[in-house]
Parts: C-alpha cells; structure tokens; sequence
C-alpha cells in the first residue's frame, strides 16, 4: 500500500519525514481544525490562514490541501453584496469559460469522512450566485459511500471544510454538470482509492481530488489499482507545501493531471487578470517539483527531470486571492478559502466543460497538445531550486504553473 506521510520542512526522506512523524502521526483526522495551527501566512501585517486537515497524519494516511483565511470574517460581503473572495464570475472572466455548460457531465470530488451539511451548503452557494438548483430532488447532486451505498462515514469538520470548497468551485466553474460526492471511510490510500474506482464506476469521466502525501516507492501499485482510468480526467491537487516539501502523490502519478496553484490578480491589462506563482513563505505555496519514482510520461517534454514533473497546468490557489466559500459544518457560512485543493476540482470542471475524453486517452496529455491555448504563468517562485524551473514560473513549461493556466476550453480536449 502507498504510505502518505507529511513532510513539514526541507526535502527529508519520506522514511525519515515518517520517524519525525511517528508520534505526531497518533493524531486523529477528527479534529484536524482544532488542532490546526496557524499557516505561515499569519505575518501581522497579511492575510492569514489554517489548514482545514490536521498536516499530522499517520502513515498511510493524506492530508487535504484547503486553506481557510481567518482574517475575514465568516459572513463578510463586498460592497456589491456578495460575498468575499472570487465567486463564479470571476472564474469565469479569469479562465475565458463559458457562463453556461457542462450539460450531461459528470463531476466526481473524492474526499474523506462525511459532510453532512454537503448539499445544504451547496444549495446556498448556488442560490446566492443565481447557478441553476443542484440537488438530490432533481437528480444533478449525489452523495455516496466509497461503496456506493448511502451508509456515509463519520463526520469530520476539517474534511467538511474540503469538501464545501471542492462542490463550490465545481458550481462556479462547470454550473451544468451534475456533482457526485464520493465520501471515503478514512484518509487512508486504500479508502480515497477505492472511492476514485467507485466514482469512475458510478459513470464519471472527470474525477478532483485534493489531497495528498509523499512519495515513498510503492506509487506504482497505486496508480495500478486506483488512478489508471484511460477516457477519464483525474486531476489531483500539487499540495501546499512550496517546493521544500517535495512533490505530492497522486500529483505525480502519470494518469493524473497534476494542478499547481497561483496568485490571481485583477488588472487593467487587455485579459483583465495577471496570475504569478503561489509562495507564501518558504513552506506554504503550490507544491512542485521532479518525482522520485514516477516514470516520466511520452508527453511531457521538459528534458532537466528524467522522471514525471510536477505540475502539468494550474488555477487559483493562493488564499490571499481566494475564492468565496459556504461551509456551516465546521464553519460559520461565507469564509474565503485557497489552496491547490481549490484549483484541482476548477481544473476538473473546466476538462468536463470541454467535453468528453477519448475513451483510450489520458487527458492528462491534453495541454501538452495545446499549449498556445494556455495563459502562460512567468513570473513567481515557490523556492529556491535547481534546475531554476523546478520552482522558478518562466516562458514555457515549469513546475510551479505547469503549462500554464486555462484560457478558454481548447487546452483541455482531444486531438492536435
């Protein structure tokens, strides 16, 4: 089985990063925001922020990447009456996606514990942006066991505050899909793998996952067993460690499409949006990165890692440029989250608004097809590294941005 563990500094081993864990590991998922400590965004003067999972985990074990900013409050509305942080519009101005799509799509988000505020949470956060109803009664929201069944695990408040973030942005992004939430009994490799299977299973041709853990050798099973779906788009999110912590699995897998996390920035320029790297410190930015074990793709080109790179496109992710979320289990209605656990389900949607994938293919390959059809990310870091574009945004490919981010649907299709 693939043993996830959480690396907090440097570029340790994941055998060693497992000792330094060994007790720390004994703690439990259930009260991941409890014992959350501030992330290292908590300068005085800037935005500050807390894991929404405990980055303590036993090994064998993921840790979810969302971020919530606790320098805004809860309920905190703009001036235009919505709430704080980028809604549906602005995914919609920032990525040049179509207002209305994704009739007849499935989207998947696999997480773990249950939510069991899910589709109340989710009923608010469309009703207040106008998204069309998605709910149970009328056949477009679904929440299911990681064995189908409606017999849901135990409720966690640090994964509710995933999971609120994951069916938020698959709304703002994709309003006509339909959504299946498939609810792991744990945080273990086994659990939230059985669950993609599930998901993959239950009909969906596009699956999100926003958690992750190192690398430790056995990757290769896992992506036999789990993530190794041709005609199905997996995306998993890079993690937030910056480049010190080394890549993040399943990011790396080759079946996946890896998603890296940016700073979004309104401008006046003529796309009307600037992104960068996502670095909030040393240890708190999108992850990236040369995998250890993972055999490097055909289609992935960069010639400084002989291995997979990590990350292969990229989103919002930065929390000081986050995004609207309603969370009440855990939570107290509007907050604004980030993370790469926000990009990697906004990656999801935007391969479901572009269409359904050849049934041979892994859409993972797609944006190396189209790379004019990407905004290209130059500037930023998320550390110091070498090669310089392990963690360095530049023309053309990079770690941290991948290929780039979307810029309309033609990225993510089939064919040249």
């Amino acid at each position: 089985m693939f043993q996830l563990t959480r690396k907090k500094r440097g570029r340790a081993t994941p055998r060693a990063a497992a000792a330094l864990l060994g007790v720390a590991g004994l703690i439990t998922m259930g009260a991941a925001v409890a014992q959350a400590a501030p992330s290292s965004s908590s300068a005085a003067a800037g935005p500050t922020s807390v894991h929404s999972c405990s980055q303590a985990v036993k090994p064998g074990y993921a840790t979810c990447f969302a971020l919530k900013r606790t320098d805004k409050k809860a309920h905190a509305m703009a001036a235009n009456g919505l709430p704080s942080g980028f809604g549906p519009a602005d995914l919609v101005s920032a990525y040049s996606l179509p207002a209305n799509g994704g009739s007849g799509q499935t989207v998947a988000i696999v997480d773990a514990q249950d939510d069991p505020n899910a589709e109340s949470d989710l009923a608010t956060y469309r009703s207040t942006y106008g998204l069309p109803e998605c709910s149970t009664a009328n056949g477009c929201f679904s929440k299911i066991a990681q064995d189908g069944s409606t017999n849901y695990p135990s409720a966690d408040s640090g994964w509710a505050g995933e999971i609120s973030l994951d069916l938020d942005m698959v709304s703002a992004t994709c309003p006509g899909c339909h959504i299946l939430l498939v609810e792991a009994n744990s945080a273990s490799m086994s659990d939230l793998g059985t669950a993609v299977n599930q998901a993959v299973s239950q009909g969906a041709k596009y699956v999100s996952n926003s958690y992750g853990g190192n690398e430790d050798g056995s990757e290769a099973q896992s992506d036999s067993s789990y993530f190794n779906h041709p005609g199905v788009a997996i995306t998993a999110s890079s993690g937030d460690g910056a480049y010190s912590a080394g890549t993040e699995y399943p990011a790396s897998s080759p079946f996946v499409t890896a998603v890296g996390g940016t700073s979004l920035t309104k401008d006046s320029s003529s796309r009307g949006w600037s992104e960068s790297v996502w670095e909030t410190s040393d240890s708190e930015g999108t992850g990236s990165g040369c995998s250890q074990d993972e055999t490097k793709p055909s289609w992935q080109t960069d010639t400084g890692c002989t291995n997979r790179m990590v990350a292969d496109v990229a989103a919002v992710a930065d929390p000081a440029t986050g995004v609207a979320v309603y969370q009440t289990y855990g939570g107290n209605g509007w907050a604004v989250y980030g993370g790469t656990s926000a990009a990697s389900p906004i990656i999801a949607s935007v391969y479901a608004l572009a269409g359904t994938p050849g049934g041979n293919d892994v859409p993972a390959s797609y944006p190396y097809a189209h790379t004019s059809n990407l905004n290209d990310v130059t500037s930023g870091s998320n550390g110091t590294c070498s090669p310089s574009y392990y963690c360095t945004a530049g023309q053309g490919y990079d770690g941290p941005t991948g290929l780039g981010t979307p810029n309309g649907l033609a990225a993510f299709t089939a064919g040249s």
